[in-house]
């Protein structure tokens, strides 16, 4: 390889770095993690929380929780698409 080749994976590395900085030291530890586009525990919280919104709005006749709870769950169910 040239060494404009090495400018080029030096370049490549140093926005990894400043993109997914968890993801770049794993790499570099030899144990790769998920890329933060397909990490999603924080949407599996959010349809979490949507879920027990809606189940309380239910049980206890209250609108604006009820409804609360389903944008909640809209949300969540927008993080976790996969086409995205």
């Amino acid at each position: 390889m040239g060494p404009y080749d090495d400018e080029r994976l030096l370049a490549l590395a140093a926005q990894l770095e400043r993109d997914d900085p968890r993801f770049a030291r794993a790499l570099r530890s030899g144990r790769p993690t998920r890329p933060r586009e397909y990490r999603r525990t924080g949407a599996w919280w959010a349809l979490t929380a949507a879920l027990a919104s809606v189940a309380a709005g239910v049980a206890l006749p209250h609108g604006l929780l009820l409804a609360a709870g389903l944008v909640l769950a809209g949300i969540a169910l927008e993080l976790l698409d996969r086409g995205r």
